[in-house]
C-alpha cells in the first residue's frame, strides 16, 4: 500500500512539470534565479565568447507575460561565436548542439509564474571529434581540417541559440 502511494506521488510531480520530465541534463547545473519584479530587468547569463547577455523582464501584460532578449555586452568586443535565432536553427541533442543551461526566473508578483530560457550551445565540428590517438591526446591536422571546411562541414565559429517560455498558471490583473 506504502509503495503504490509513493508512485502515485511520483507520477503526479512528472505530470506536472512535464518540461523537467522532457528537458536533458543541461552542462550547467543551477537553482532557480531570485523571483523578479514585474518591470525590472534582469540579465539571465553572460555569454562572453558571443559578446551577449541574455537579458529579461516580467511584462505584467496576459498575452505576453515575459520579454527577453540577447544584448551585445560592448561594442568593442570581438565576438569567438554567435548567437542564432532558436526556432530557426532548431536545436536538438541529435543534431551536434549541447543542451547547456536551463535558467528558472519565478515571477516575485505571481507565484504560480515562471520564465524558462533553455540554452543551446554547438561546438565547432573538429572540437566535437572524440578520436584519441595512442597518447591519449585529439589531434587537428590542418589538411583534414582544409578539406573539411572546402566540403562545408566546418561551421566558422561555435553557436549558441536560447529559447524562451513562461511556464505555470497566468495570474488576474
Amino acid at each position: 500500500m506504502r509503495h503504490s502511494a509513493l508512485l502515485i506521488v511520483v507520477a503526479t510531480a512528472l505530470v506536472a512539470l512535464p518540461s523537467l520530465a522532457a528537458d536533458p541534463v543541461p552542462e550547467i547545473e543551477r537553482g532557480a534565479a531570485p523571483p523578479q519584479a514585474v518591470g525590472a530587468a534582469h540579465t539571465l547569463r553572460t555569454i562572453p565568447e558571443a559578446c551577449a547577455r541574455l537579458e529579461g523582464a516580467f511584462t505584467g501584460q496576459a498575452d505576453a507575460p515575459y520579454r527577453f532578449a540577447v544584448v551585445r555586452t560592448s561594442p568593442n568586443c570581438q565576438p569567438r561565436a554567435r548567437f542564432v535565432d532558436a526556432a530557426e536553427a532548431k536545436p536538438s541533442t541529435g543534431t551536434g548542439w549541447v543542451f547547456n543551461d536551463l535558467i528558472r526566473v519565478p515571477n516575485a508578483s505571481c507565484q504560480t509564474q515562471q520564465a524558462v530560457v533553455r540554452v543551446w550551445r554547438k561546438p565547432l565540428a573538429h572540437a566535437q571529434a572524440t578520436e584519441r590517438d595512442g597518447q591519449g591526446q585529439m589531434r587537428v591536422y590542418l589538411e583534414q581540417m582544409r578539406k573539411e571546411a572546402e566540403a562545408g562541414k566546418l561551421d566558422a565559429v561555435p553557436l549558441f541559440a536560447a529559447s524562451m517560455s513562461v511556464e505555470g498558471l497566468p495570474c488576474g490583473g
